[in-house]
């Protein structure tokens, strides 16, 4: 049973787009399980980049199905924006499938999600206004509407009414803004129906029955895993589980079906919004990992706040996700520093922390403790396997891989599709 879970190491963004893409060729199916156009993915193929958000990156592998899943929260308006995109450069979209049980985000949990972050001014979440949270509160409230909801209109038309009888509550007394019609979401929605009618299949079966026959399904998650609703750094996190388990109910699979989980890690860490980051850079060194890096968010187009290493996130994601793997990204990055600082444990009130604290609190402030390795100033971007590496940068690969708890399995070492180093084969 060749199912592997591929997913965020850090607080996302660590270039799981690269890594898919790199097994695509391989596999017979690439599936998102949860997430939304919140999520985003660069993949460079040739001189060629493609800009991804809510479809997975397998959509770029001519002999891949990519399967968008249940746990996936849908825009159609950015689904359609981006097949148009995809399809007048040539690529072919036609076999993508889409769960019918996946949630659709409508146009008033736009609103919600983008007046209810400006409401909370300074204690904002730092969300990316796209409807995401509110759409998973009404999956959990269960007044959300589903992709098979289109293709009846009583149905459709009584689970809008019953999601904006507490809404328009909420928007007209609380927020001061104009009531939404029913009429008009329910006709906006099922002017989407027909082009989504090709796309939409019981995707729970259709994967079970590819790994019944042998065929390998590559769940591919969004976000990172210390943005994991139950798992990671709480409330600035999504609102889904991108961990490994959330590829079980996300897309309908056992989780005795699961025979790998890789983790991407960048060789440096960053994140995208609020909340803490022990091992954040204010200087020079982060304002360099950030222009090197070209790190500005693929979906939100905000630059992303840049770090040192850390082992003990690592380490936690190791635990988490039950990581067989890790895909390094990004090494090529280092290259110039003569000294790379990594974190190793915290400091929290005079104490020496090597584990994640459990306490908010705790983490809030945590300080981190740093072990200096010595850099490289080569180019690395030619390097084909890792011994083409400078001692120094393989000595930094292994430094990490040990703290990681994990073994090491692929390099990044440029944004090429070919600028990778395969140390062992993840299938």
């Amino acid at each position: 049973m060749p199912a592997l879970v591929l997913l965020g190491a850090q607080w996302g963004d660590e270039g799981k787009g690269k890594a898919t893409d790199l097994l695509g060729g391989s596999v017979d199916y690439v599936v998102r399980y949860q997430g939304g156009n919140n999520a985003g993915h660069t993949v460079v193929v040739g001189d060629q980049k493609y800009a991804l958000h809510l479809l997975p990156s397998g959509i770029l592998s001519p002999g891949c199905t990519p399967v968008i899943g249940n746990g996936v929260v849908v825009d159609p308006s950015v689904l359609f924006s981006e097949l148009n995109g995809l399809n007048d450069r040539g690529v072919d979209t036609s076999k993508l499938l889409i769960s019918g049980n996946a949630h659709i985000i409508t146009p008033y949990n736009v609103t919600v999600d983008k007046v209810t972050e400006r409401f909370l001014g300074k204690r904002k979440i730092g969300t990316t206004g796209r409807g995401i949270g509110p759409t998973y509160a009404d999956k959990i409230n269960r007044v959300g509407i589903r992709i098979q909801d289109l293709y009846d209109e009583s149905i459709l038309t009584q689970k809008v009414e019953a999601a904006l009888d507490g809404k328009n509550q909420l928007l007209t007394k609380v927020f001061n803004r104009r009531a939404i019609e029913v009429g008009q979401v329910v006709e906006e929605l099922l002017g989407y129906a027909d082009r989504l009618r090709p796309y939409v299949a019981d995707t729970v079966l259709v994967l079970n029955q590819a790994l019944e026959q042998d065929k390998v399904v590559l769940f591919e998650g969004g976000q990172g895993t210390l943005l994991d609703i139950d798992h990671g750094t709480y409330p600035f996190v999504t609102s889904s589980n991108p961990t490994a388990g959330g590829a079980c109910t996300g897309a309908g699979v056992g989780p005795t079906k699961i025979s790998r989980v890789i983790g991407i890690l960048k060789a440096y860490t960053t994140r995208v919004g609020s909340g803490p980051f022990p091992t954040e850079l204010f200087d020079e060194d982060g304002d360099a990992l950030r222009r090197i890096g070209g790190e500005r968010g693929v979906t939100t187009g905000r630059d992303r706040r840049c770090g040192w290493f850390d082992a003990v996130i690592a380490r936690y994601a190791t635990r988490v996700n039950g990581l067989t793997d890790f895909f390094l990204t990004k090494l090529d990055v280092l290259t110039g520093w003569e000294q790379i600082p990594v974190c190793v444990a915290y400091e929290i009130d005079g104490r020496r922390v090597e584990d994640l604290p459990y306490s908010q609190t705790d983490f809030h402030h945590a300080k981190p403790v740093y072990e200096y390795l010595p850099g490289w100033s080569e180019d690395i971007t030619k390097a084909k396997s890792f011994s083409d590496l400078p001692k120094n940068a393989q000595d930094y690969v292994k430094a990490l891989e040990e703290m990681s708890g994990a073994p090491i399995s692929a390099i990044g070492v440029g944004p090429g599709r070919d600028e990778t180093i395969e140390i062992n084969s993840f299938l």
